[in-house]
C-alpha cells in the first residue's frame, strides 16, 4: 500500500480534513489541559455559581460555581484516554484472536466464537452496564468492560476476513515451506488483516467514546468529582432552566467529538478502499 496515495486520499475530502482538526483540538486539549485550564476543574467558588458565559469564565460556571471551560479541558483527557486505550486494547486482542482462533479452526474457534455470540447478543450499554453492576464503577472497570464489549466485535470483522485468505495459495504455499505458525498468522495474515483493522478501530472508537460518555451519565462510570463530559450532562439537566448552559456545554462537546472521529473514520475507509 502506498503511504503518500493513502494519505492523499485521506485529506482530499473536506468533511475528512474537518473531521482530523476537530480530533486534533481534542487531542492537544488532553495532552496540554493542565497549561490551558484557567481554574482548577474540581474547585468550587459558592460566588460563582451559575455564572454565564463572560471573558473571565467562557463557559460560564456550573451549580457549585466550577469553570465550564476548565472542565470541559480537564475531561477530554479522561474521555480520550479510556475511549483510546479501551478501543485499542479491545482491537489487539480482536485482532489476536481472530486471526490465530481463525486460523487454526477446529473446536477452538467453535467455543471461542459461540461465547462471542452470547456476548453480542446484548446491547453494548446493556453489557456494560451488568459489567459494572457486578464490578463496581470507576476508571479501571471501565477500561475493562470496553476491552469486554468491543473485542468480541473486533474478533468476528477479523474472522470474515481471515476465513477468505486462509485458503488463499500464498497460505498453502507458506505450509508448504513449513514455515512457523506464528510467521503465518503475522507475516502473511496480519498485513492483509491490518486495513479492515484500522477502519474497525477508527470506527471501534467513536462508540467507545459514546460509551464512556452514556456510562458517565447514567452514574456507573467516573465518579465525581472527577470532570467527566457524561457526568456534566447528568449533573446540569436538574439545572436547565437556571443554567442552561452547564447542560449545552459538555453535550456539544460529546457530539462534536464523535462527529469528529466518525469524520476520520470515514475517511480512513474510503482512502483504503481508494488505495
Amino acid at each position: 500500500m502506498n503511504v503518500q496515495r493513502l494519505g492523499r486520499a485521506f485529506f482530499a475530502d473536506p468533511a475528512t480534513a474537518a473531521g482530523t482538526i476537530i480530533v486534533t483540538v481534542f487531542l492537544a486539549l488532553a495532552l496540554f489541559g493542565p497549561l490551558i485550564a484557567p481554574y482548577s476543574p474540581t474547585a468550587q467558588n459558592a460566588e460563582l455559581i451559575r455564572q454565564p458565559p463572560s471573558l473571565s469564565h467562557p463557559f460560564g460556571t456550573d451549580r457549585l460555581g466550577r469553570d465550564l471551560f476548565s472542565r470541559i479541558v480537564s475531561g477530554a483527557r479522561d474521555i480520550l484516554a479510556l475511549a483510546g486505550g479501551g478501543t485499542a486494547l479491545a482491537v489487539i486482542l480482536g485482532a489476536f484472536i481472530g486471526i490465530s482462533v481463525t486460523y487454526l479452526g477446529g473446536w477452538q474457534e467453535e467455543i471461542v466464537f459461540r461465547l462471542f455470540d452470547g456476548l453480542l447478543a446484548l446491547p453494548a450499554l446493556l453489557l456494560a452496564l451488568i459489567l459494572l453492576g457486578a464490578t463496581g464503577p470507576s476508571r479501571a472497570n471501565v477500561l475493562l468492560v470496553m476491552v469486554v464489549v468491543y473485542t468480541p466485535i473486533v474478533a468476528r470483522v477479523v474472522r470474515s476476513v481471515v476465513l477468505a485468505l486462509k485458503s488463499r495459495g500464498f497460505i498453502e504455499a507458506a505450509r508448504m515451506r513449513n514455515e512457523r505458525l506464528g510467521y503465518i498468522l503475522w507475516r502473511e495474515l496480519l498485513p492483509l488483516v491490518a486495513p479492515t483493522l484500522a477502519v474497525e478501530a477508527a470506527l471501534r472508537f467513536s462508540y467507545a467514546i459514546f460509551l464512556v460518555a452514556s456510562l458517565g451519565f447514567l452514574g456507573v462510570g467516573v465518579q465525581p468529582p472527577s470532570p467527566d463530559w457524561g457526568l456534566m450532562v447528568l449533573e446540569a439537566r436538574n439545572e436547565f432552566a437556571l443554567a442552561p448552559w452547564s447542560l449545552y456545554v459538555p453535550a456539544a462537546a460529546i457530539a462534536l467529538l464523535v462527529i469528529g472521529v466518525n469524520l476520520m473514520a470515514e475517511g480512513v475507509r474510503r482512502a483504503i478502499s481508494d488505495s
